[in-house]
């Protein structure tokens, strides 16, 4: 990973893409006696993908399988039901995507932690992985970030991108004083 070159990479980005397990989530499942499933997400990316929208950027998220749990955390992250896409075939679902926004590879970031991954992390402008995604993952990524999956990944992210774009501070600034 060469720094300048991730920064230079970051200043482009006008759409993050997010895979959710492994990245919002720690790929940890709880399963209680009765058999239902559960996770843990951090609240902390909530507060990336605000800022990511307070930049100007929007946010999607891109997985196998969208669940009621994923359709529950888009909620509370501010993820618009339409940007939550459940495919396995990802290249596929970055194609169409580019088609009807008109973005191109080049304006977009994913972050990703898993072979299923490789494909769009190796076609957007900018991708990154989480400390503790796959070896190939992390090979692949522009930026690998300190955070683990499921504590904090999207919010260090945000912070990269927006950083790089020169709009951290005033997104500081407009948080603290909000009531």
């Amino acid at each position: 990973m060469n720094k300048a070159v991730a920064i230079e990479k970051a200043k482009k980005v006008k759409f993050v893409i997010l895979d959710i397990h492994g990245i919002l989530t720690d790929n940890t499942l709880y399963y209680t006696d009765d058999g239902k499933k559960s996770e843990c997400f951090s609240l902390r990316d909530r507060l990336g993908c605000m800022a990511l929208r307070e930049g100007g950027i929007e946010v999607a998220f891109l997985t196998s399988k969208i669940t009621r749990t994923d359709e529950q955390v888009g909620k509370i992250y501010g993820i618009p039901l339409e940007k939550l896409w459940g495919t396995s075939a990802k290249i596929g679902k970055l194609d169409e995507f580019e088609k009807e926004s008109g973005f191109k590879d080049g304006d977009l970031c994913y972050v990703g932690d898993e072979m299923i991954d490789l494909g769009v992390m190796k076609r957007v402008g900018f991708s990154a992985a989480p400390s503790d995604g796959a070896i190939e993952a992390k090979e692949v990524a522009d930026y690998i970030t300190q955070a683990g999956g499921g504590k904090g990944v999207v919010r260090e992210v945000a912070e990269f991108i927006l950083k790089a774009q020169g709009k951290w501070e005033e997104i500081i600034d407009k948080f603290s004083k909000s009531p």
